[in-house]
């Protein structure tokens, strides 16, 4: 893969004027499977600048057999399984050239100001927050879209091994299929950051979404509602 055209400088929570900020979260089974390389690229090439959030794939079901297996608690698993997405961000970073590793705001800004895309290992930002449900109701989804949110990201993509069908997705019926996680509903209100489901083989659609005029929009993505 080539390094990407430097980004011009952009800030977290871009005021009006300024290019949008879109956040991508590649689900763990992305990362194992053998369209990673072309995702990567894709995300690499976009426009726009994108903060990246790896799920947390083998390792936190690793986390989620230990906790079976030795019974503790939500609260040490919860925690565990945000080491097991940072150890995900390191190795997404360290697969291509132009993605770096940042925890705080301020670290995924300076990536982005350096042009870099930005990886986020959240264990740092999120652990031991009262606002955020220490359990496996809520993983790496709910977690990439509060980052949306909170960094005024304009949109937020899921990008997941499914076949995706459609340009609409139920964002319940995505739950109860386990397609998404249990909280990810009541985030998506919270959040208030439309959010876009992508599946195997849909590089050129997010391309085709990120080219939108329309920051809302999601190309011929899978918007969630």
């Amino acid at each position: 893969m080539t390094r990407p055209l430097p980004r011009a400088p952009v800030s977290l929570a871009p005021s009006a004027g300024e290019r949008e900020l879109v956040v991508v979260k590649l689900g763990g089974s992305v990362v194992r499977s053998g369209e990673l390389a072309a995702w990567l690229d894709a995300i690499a090439s976009a426009p726009v600048p994108i903060v990246v959030v790896p799920g947390g794939g083998a390792l936190a079901d690793e986390v989620r057999s230990c906790q079976a297996a030795l019974g503790f608690g939500d609260r040490a698993a919860h925690r565990m399984a945000l080491l097991a997405m940072d150890q995900l961000a390191w190795a997404v970073a360290g697969l291509a050239q132009g993605f770096a590793v940042g925890t705080t705001e301020a670290e995924l800004r300076a990536a982005l100001e350096r042009g870099d895309v930005a990886v986020w290992a959240p264990y740092g930002l999120v652990a031991g927050r009262g606002d955020i449900e220490e359990s496996w109701r809520l993983t790496s989804d709910s977690l990439a879209l509060w980052l949306a949110g909170r960094i005024g990201a304009s949109r937020c993509f899921l990008v997941k091994s499914v076949r995706r069908e459609g340009t609409r997705a139920g964002v319940r019926e995505l739950a109860q299929a386990g397609i998404v996680d249990a909280a990810f509903p009541a985030m998506l209100k919270d959040a208030s950051v439309p959010a876009f489901l992508l599946g195997r083989g849909d590089q050129k659609t997010f391309a085709a979404a990120l080219a939108a005029e329309d920051a809302g929009a999601g190309g011929f993505a899978a918007v969630i509602a």
